[in-house]
């Protein structure tokens, strides 16, 4: 009988095919929304001059209030109305029982990845392009463009939704730490996740991933951790991967 894990790339590799299938359609889609945006502009325009002319906020990118409990963070990283904002109340996090990183990743059962071998971190202009070898990616070439707020590099915050990979690979070269988890997860252990981010959410990006072949893994540039079966003491292996590597990419670029 299949593991676990096998049965979970054999999905991943479904649905990579599927969105490969998929990119021929959306980039005509792509072409007519080019369209679309330069009958728009004008209209932008004239709305930034609103703006402008009746002393609204500066402070940069405003995010809706669906996503007041999520810690988004526009000021180094892009965020899209397409993404869905984990605005749960996570619960608050037990008190550390294993302060050491590889104690508390052998106490959960975990798998641990470090110092795995560097892939590059070339830009491309294709956000659903790049292929990682690891899962989750650790680094390689990804989606980059000077004309957005983080070269294309995803906002720090919680979510919901899918985001490309490129971009995802992109925040790990400024130094970002992601929580990744299986949206099979129960609620309960989603929640419990949410809560480790809710209680020191800087420079760290939490979101589900269906093509994990592990109910929760952490990842930084070049380093990994996976847990196949998700156990309380996962929260431990979390805050200590956080602690030990959040803010120890090629490009540490700040957080809030």
């Amino acid at each position: 009988m299949a593991s676990n894990r096998e049965e979970r790339e054999r999905l991943r590799r479904e649905r990579l095919a599927q969105r490969q299938s998929q990119s021929s359609g959306e980039r005509r889609r792509m072409i007519l929304g080019y369209v679309v945006a330069g009958l728009l502009a004008a209209a932008v325009v004239v709305g930034l001059v609103v703006v402008f002319t009746s002393g609204g906020d500066d402070s940069g990118v405003q995010v809706s209030g669906d996503c007041e409990n999520a810690s988004i963070a526009t000021d180094f990283g892009n965020f899209q109305e397409t993404y869905e904002c984990d605005n749960r109340e996570g619960t608050e996090p037990p008190e550390l029982q294993f302060g050491d990183l590889e104690e508390s990743a052998r106490e959960a059962g975990c798998e641990l990845m470090l110092d795995l071998p560097d892939e590059g971190n070339n830009h491309f202009t294709d956000e659903n392009k790049g292929t990682y070898e690891s899962n989750p990616p650790t680094s390689g070439d990804h989606y980059g463009v000077p004309d957005e707020t983080g070269s294309g590099a995803l906002a720090d915050g919680a979510y919901r939704s899918e985001i490309p990979e490129s971009r995802l690979v992109h925040s790990m070269e400024h130094g970002r730490v992601q929580i990744r988890y299986s949206p099979e997860l129960p609620e309960e252990q989603q929640l419990a996740l949410k809560g480790v981010f809710d209680e020191d959410p800087g420079g760290i990006i939490l979101l589900p991933d269906p093509d994990l072949p592990y109910d929760v893994a952490v990842s930084a540039w070049n380093n990994a951790i996976g847990c196949e079966t998700y156990d309380p003491l996962v929260l431990d292996v979390v805050r200590n991967f956080r602690d030990t590597y959040r803010g120890n990419g090629p490009e540490n670029v700040p957080f809030l």
